[in-house]
């Protein structure tokens, strides 16, 4: 079994970077970007379960609801258990998607096959029973997964969904202008960007009014939900 080749923070040390994958859009395939000929991204949002704090970021998920932002969450099953109120508020959005990060946010290709399927099912059973949502959308906690889980996510009909952005947000040595230099440096078309919604990014509300309201403008780029990115209608260039 191969170890995951991605590694991001619900914890709060980060290296900024991008992450070498094949862009597939296909069910059952590790997906970490849209099509390059696409003039959009989508910002995604990680609600990891946190030891201490709300574990939710109502600031920037206001900002997301005034500016009518599309964005993609994926939320972890223990936070699903402790945030109800907020699970309904993202759920009552229209341009907001969401996908789900395992049950407990465990080390995915430390379990069993077993363990790793009950891991996977957990959120999405519990956005099913509890919210009447079903969802597809398949992250898996701290990026890391082996061959079982790629196969697990294709035979549950999930899709795999990683990143090719990574904001660096949840670093607590990194200021604003530092995250926001390093998502203009490595953006481009079709770009799957990740982010936190839980309250561990310290500047994930500058850096994201700074990206929609000057950066995706002046490069003639929108956000988009992970659906439409990966259903964005390919043009020539």
């Amino acid at each position: 079994m191969r170890p995951g080749r991605i590694r991001t923070l619900c914890i709060p040390a980060l290296v900024l970077g991008l992450v070498a994958a094949r862009p597939d859009w296909g069910q059952g395939q590790v997906i970490a970007s849209g099509p390059r000929s696409c003039p959009a991204v989508a910002l995604t949002f990680d609600l990891c379960p946190v030891r201490t704090g709300t574990g939710y970021d109502q600031r920037l998920i206001d900002y997301l609801v005034a500016h009518r932002i599309p964005a993609t969450f994926f939320l972890s099953g223990k936070w699903i258990a402790r945030h109800d109120e907020q699970v309904k508020q993202l759920l009552q959005v229209p341009f907001f998607e969401l996908g789900t990060h395992g049950d407990l946010h465990a080390h995915l290709p430390l379990q069993s096959p077993e363990d790793q399927r009950r891991e996977m099912l957990g959120p999405v059973t519990m956005l099913k029973v509890k919210y009447d949502r079903r969802t597809s959308l398949f992250r898996p906690p701290y990026g890391e997964y082996n061959d079982d889980t790629v196969t697990l996510a294709r035979d549950l009909g999930l899709r795999f969904i990683l990143w090719n952005v990574v904001s660096g947000d949840p670093d607590p040595t990194l200021s604003a202008e530092q995250i926001e230099r390093s998502l203009a440096r490595i953006t481009r078309n079709g770009s799957i960007i990740v982010l936190h919604a839980n309250g561990k990014g310290k500047h994930t509300y500058e850096a994201v009014a700074y990206f929609y309201e000057q950066w995706l403008p002046e490069h003639h780029l929108q956000p988009m939900t992970i659906s439409d990115l990966l259903a964005c209608q390919r043009s020539e260039p």
